[in-house]
Formats: C-alpha cells, structure tokens, sequence
C-alpha cells in the first residue's frame, strides 16, 4: 500500500448567481470529502491506493460544475513531498516592478 496524492485544480466562472452557486457547492463537496486547500483553487487529497483513486475519481466527476475546467494530477507522496515553494520577499503592488524573489526549499 503506497500512498498518493490527488490534486484538484480548476478554474470555474463567476460571473453570474447560478455559477457561483455552482463553485460554492464543488468546493463545499472537495472540503467535506477530505481535500485540503493547497491555494485558492487548488485542493490535494491523502490517498491509501489505487482503488481509492478511481473512487475519488468518480466521485469528483459526479460532483462537476455547471461550468469551467477541472484538472486532476496523480502524484505518489514522494513526488507531492519533492515540490519546489517559491515565495517572494516584498509583496508585488505592481506586476510590471516584480523584483528579486527567493526560494524555499522545504
């Protein structure tokens, strides 16, 4: 049994009450199904198996929005721990002056 991660990315439209209705209820169910906000849309899950993955799977293509994109990415532990953070030093207030930025290795 080796565990893995699934992660969640999506892009889901706003504009409108039904859409927002739509987004509010996909990311209620990834919350109450164990997903863990990695940035705003963007959600991983702790999987046991690969039988928990088709599961999951079903599950999330049961539970679409109304509209957007959704992307799912399989990573084992070991490529999710692998991950590269990069934050910058100053916070940008304008995205043409970006500055230098560091990396953190974790």
């Amino acid at each position: 049994m080796r565990p893995m991660r699934l992660l969640v990315m999506f892009d889901l439209p706003t504009g409108n009450k039904a859409e927002r209705k739509s987004y509010s209820a996909f990311r209620k169910f990834l919350v109450d199904d164990g997903y863990q906000m990695e940035q705003f849309s963007i959600y991983s899950r702790v999987l046991l198996s690969r039988e928990s993955l088709n599961t999951h799977l079903e599950r999330l293509n049961a539970n679409l929005p109304i509209a957007g994109s959704v992307f799912v990415l399989e990573l084992t532990e070991k490529q999710y721990e692998s991950r590269k953070i990069l934050v910058s030093k100053t916070p940008h207030k304008n995205p043409a002056d970006i500055g230098s930025q560091m990396t953190l290795v974790f």
